[in-house]
């Protein structure tokens, strides 16, 4: 339902335009949608391309990067009701190259959920393996549609997760800790490509997701949205000066396996993708893409996500405001991206940026408040101080360093309190609010830092947002 008043667009607006201030976005597109596929609200703030102003329509083309593990977990489920696999199955039976050696089964499950028990590893980029293989990209030879890069691709990772042992690289059993994984929902992705016969993830996804939902201007290709008059250039900081990238390069950052951020789409297609979630599986023009089941276990909460959030099968839920909110975020070089619906107001947003470090999911959440008739602007007085005994203060002390390239340091103050510093060194805002847990407060949002302890390892690691990074 839209309860959208002037007052709380107005204070959405002004905070969303304040946001793009302060982040140097190039181009924000906001949507909402309901389960009938009306548009509730929609606007764009800024250009497609800085340099020629072009403008935000709703066909341009985003990457979308993470939010793919929506569509990765999507079509898992599609599979387990076919028959084709099943939820409990083991890795190893569709991986060779993942022999599980050093731990209990990893299940599909496990990896649906990020718990498959990995720390975070050093990306596998497409244009690296792309490069070894001597693979050209053209037109008629798209790398999100290659067999032999992806063969080379799952060996490769699966080779590397293989070899991660309780010493060196496992976090915990199977299933007992989240820890996002890029390299899980690459291996997903490598399923859907041997057991959905459509010979390529890619193919899959466009033959039995994007197609009866109508997204004809979604997919993974590489080449396409390059090629396409209404795709959104990309905007990162690349160099230590700072200074701005603008390219159409899809491959920057690309992970070499599709399933974990591969697609590009825009705000038309996804309120349709959107819409499906919040009709439990049946696409506007009367598909059924999953049954109402298979909907409801992805939904499902399945892995602590955050402070109060929850991870289930591709998708995380979340309070906002007075609503339960499952969706999904992205990000990659000049791509910030949210996708969310509630059951609880019959609402989904889309927000899309091409400008990397945005916190659209803030966006989001305003949008999904101000339809609700609430306060848009966030509450962030939740937290009280908590003072951690000086044992957890000594034992937390230490360097953690994660494969994917975050560095920080704990270290015990002259007053005895626990201090925070990044790799550079600079002061963190670290606050306990728990014996178990603290928070690192941010200009926007506060990051949620969980302490990662048993009895025969001591306190060997922290949850630091969605990952868990070692201690060293």
């Amino acid at each position: 339902m839209n309860r959208l008043t002037h007052e709380q667009e107005l204070l959405a607006e002004t905070y969303i335009e304040t946001i793009k201030e302060d982040s140097g976005a190039c181009g924000i597109a906001v949507a909402a949608v309901d389960s009938q596929g009306n548009t509730l609200y929609q606007k764009f703030w800024g250009y497609r391309d800085k340099e020629s102003k072009a403008p935000i329509t709703p066909d341009t083309i985003y990457g979308i990067a993470s939010c793919t593990k929506s569509f990765t977990a999507l079509a898992i489920m599609q599979l387990v009701e076919k028959g084709a696999i099943s939820l409990d199955d083991p890795i190893s039976k569709y991986i060779p190259e993942f022999t599980n050696k050093n731990s209990k089964p990893v299940l599909i499950r496990h990896l649906l959920s990020h718990a498959g028990g990995f720390f975070p590893l050093p990306r596998i980029v497409v244009d690296q393996v792309a490069g070894d293989l001597g693979l050209v990209e053209t037109e008629e030879n798209d790398l999100a549609y290659n067999d032999q890069l992806a063969a080379e691709g799952v060996k490769r990772v699966a080779s590397r997760l293989d070899e991660q042992t309780k010493e060196k690289g496992l976090n915990g059993d199977p299933g007992e800790y989240l820890s996002y994984c890029n390299d899980g929902f690459g291996l997903l992705s490598d399923i859907i490509r041997t057991q959905g016969g459509e010979g390529s993830y890619a193919a899959y996804l466009d033959k039995h997701i994007l197609a009866p939902l109508e997204m004809f201007r979604s997919g993974c290709s590489f080449v396409k949205p390059v090629l396409d008059s209404d795709s959104a250039t990309l905007y990162s900081t690349k160099d230590e000066d700072g200074q701005e990238k603008a390219h159409h390069d899809y491959h920057d950052n690309a992970f070499v396996l599709n399933g974990g951020g591969a697609m590009k789409s825009t705000i038309n297609d996804l309120k349709k993708y959107l819409a499906m979630y919040l009709r439990e599986g049946k696409a506007l023009n009367g598909t059924r893409i999953l049954s109402e089941s298979g909907i409801r276990q992805m939904v499902k909460p399945r892995q602590p996500y955050g402070a109060f959030g929850s991870y289930g099968f591709g998708l995380s839920s979340k309070q906002v405001g007075s609503m339960t909110v499952t969706g999904h975020g992205g990000s990659l070089p000049g791509v910030s991206s949210n996708i969310a619906f509630t059951y609880d107001n019959d609402v989904a947003v889309v927000v899309l940026c091409n400008t990397s470090g945005v916190p659209v999911a803030l966006i989001s959440d305003a949008v999904m408040k101000m339809l609700n008739g609430d306060d848009p602007l966030p509450k962030r007085d939740i937290w009280k101080a908590y003072p951690l005994d000086n044992k957890t203060v000594k034992d937390l002390a230490g360097r953690y360093v994660s494969g994917e390239g975050t560095i920080i340091e704990f270290y015990e103050k002259e007053d005895g309190t626990a201090g925070l510093k990044d790799e550079k060194g600079n002061e963190k805002n670290f606050i306990p609010v728990s014996p178990r847990a603290g928070i690192v407060r941010g200009k926007y949002s506060d990051l949620y830092v969980r302490f990662i302890f048993n009895e025969e390892r001591g306190l060997y690691a922290v949850a630091y947002g969605s990952r868990l990074i070692p201690k060293v």
